[in-house]
């Protein structure tokens, strides 16, 4: 199995420690390393500083926002990176929510867009001067519901998941055999790369310590990243059996209850998407999650652990 971290998104500002990831994780032999954007820093940008610094490490965004960038812009990046990293560029994108693709890049959430935007009529097919580097760029596509996943299994190479629970592999395999099965899919279930993983991997004895270096971004994705009615993540956790505790989550963030909603987080919840406990309970658990629909193990960890994690993984 493949193995996988992220870099994330910014908050305020710069990760600390990202470049002692990048650089950490290529050493360690970890086979990817992947970067976000949500309304803030950008995921190109640090791929390439950071990156800059790697020798081996495979480098993706997940995702890099559709609405962001017209396609021949994403194309244009995409392929400057690849030649400056001799073929290292894995293509994760997305569409994000309405309130980042109306609210942060004034752009319509309709794909496709309707065809009476206007233009002068002087526009003319154009084909880029620069010769690729490979003929390929894989692409991988961040879906979270059953059709979006089934979709990334048809047109993608990957598919980039960010909440994923072994209880619900085979609601995915369902999904992603849906997708495979269409006529002119690309790839097969050998072929195709699914990444994702614990959203932590946390060794402390006491659970309920170790629950709460996860909650506060649980209950941010399930209570706050989207308008109510109109939040993916929060339907994720819906379709895993925890609608009565999503909705509090979410009523209390969305009345500004932050404290309230981190709290309302089960710690049963923790351990359906990470992997927290003692040493020999994570190795335990792992085992579970290396047998789904997983191939690339996405690890989300203190970089000193990496080696020790990644063992484990391979073991």
């Amino acid at each position: 199995m493949r193995i996988s971290v992220s870099a994330g998104y910014w908050s305020s500002g710069p990760p600390p420690g990202a470049q002692e990831l990048f650089e950490a994780a290529d050493r360690a032999g970890i086979d990817q390393i992947w970067t976000a954007e949500a309304y803030g820093s950008d995921a190109w940008t640090p791929l390439a500083w950071w990156g800059s610094r790697t020798t081996r490490i495979k480098l993706g965004t997940a995702v890099s926002q559709l609405s962001a960038r017209p396609p021949v812009t994403l194309a244009m990046t995409a392929m400057t990176m690849d030649h400056l990293t001799q073929g290292r560029v894995l293509l994760g994108i997305g569409t994000s929510n309405p309130q980042v693709v109306e609210g942060w890049y004034g752009q319509p959430y309709q794909l496709p867009l309707p065809p009476d935007h206007g233009g002068t009529g002087l526009g003319k097919p154009l084909r880029s001067i620069l010769h690729p580097y490979r003929t390929e760029i894989p692409i991988y596509l961040g879906a979270e519901g059953p059709k979006n996943v089934a979709l990334a299994a048809e047109i993608a190479d990957g598919w980039n998941v960010i909440f994923f629970s072994p209880a619900m592999n085979d609601f995915y395999a369902g999904a992603l055999a849906e997708g495979f099965a269409r006529p002119g899919a690309r790839h097969t279930a050998q072929t195709f790369d699914v990444v994702g993983g614990p959203m932590a991997i946390i060794e402390d004895d006491d659970l309920e310590r170790a629950a709460d270096q996860v909650r506060p971004t649980l209950a941010l994705y399930i209570g706050g990243m989207g308008a109510r009615g109109v939040n993916f993540h929060h339907e994720v956790f819906v379709r895993m059996g925890y609608e009565a505790e999503a909705k509090k989550i979410q009523d209390l963030y969305l009345a500004g209850d932050k404290k309230s909603a981190i709290a309302a987080v089960p710690i049963k919840l923790v351990e359906d998407v990470a992997l927290i406990g003692s040493w020999a309970k994570i190795t335990d658990e792992i085992q579970r999650w290396k047998q789904t629909v997983l191939t690339t193990f996405s690890v989300h960890c203190d970089p000193r652990e990496l080696p020790r994690i990644a063992d484990l993984i391979r073991g």
